[in-house]
């Protein structure tokens, strides 16, 4: 159904695809679509639950072995990071549409804020998962913060392509890295 979908949203926008069109093309009826996906919106995040979990898990790990996190930066981004590697490790190994997906919700006001919300969602996850590890809630949220940006930065660099994505996250915190930080000595 989610590759039916995806090649219906790229070939006539997703607006004016419907619900049965992606069940005739799918070749299942309707019931069979609202059995797996709530609203034609949430096929475009069909894999959330698997990319979240991987996320979660990871930074758990990461966090177990750090412990107790306390007000130190370096152990909560660590931490962070590790959960942003399985996280875009899930999402380049599951998700075949992540470019046309990205210009669909792009594209459309309503997606676009599905979308933060959801990724919202995978912040705050990593919050928790470090405040239970003894990280003070000020360092949880920065590191949090910053690992989402390097995600940003990194799709928006990309044009969220799959391969190139884990590339440039690790690029990405090469750069705010002690060793890759470019630093003015006047």
């Amino acid at each position: 159904m989610i590759d039916a979908a995806m090649k219906l949203f790229v070939e006539h926008g997703f607006e004016v695809v419907t619900v049965a069109d992606i069940a005739r093309r799918a070749e299942v009826g309707r019931t069979t679509f609202f059995r797996y996906f709530i609203d034609k919106q949430e096929v475009l995040f069909a894999d959330e639950e698997q990319h979240h979990e991987a996320l979660v898990s990871a930074v758990g790990h990461a966090a177990a072995t750090l412990a107790p996190i306390g007000a130190s930066l370096d152990r909560a981004g660590h931490a962070g990071h590790a959960g942003l590697r399985a996280l875009v490790g899930s999402i380049a190994e599951h998700t075949r549409w992540l470019a046309e997906r990205e210009r669909l919700i792009s594209g459309d006001p309503a997606l676009l804020a599905r979308s933060l919300l959801k990724r919202r969602a995978y912040g705050a996850a990593a919050i928790d998962v470090l405040e239970r590890h003894g990280a003070d809630r000020e360092t949880a949220v920065l590191a949090a913060a910053v690992r989402q940006a390097c995600y940003e930065a990194a799709v928006a660099l990309t044009g969220a392509e799959p391969e190139r994505l884990p590339g440039a996250v690790e690029a990405a915190f090469e750069r705010l890295s002690a060793r890759g930080a470019n630093v003015r000595d006047d």
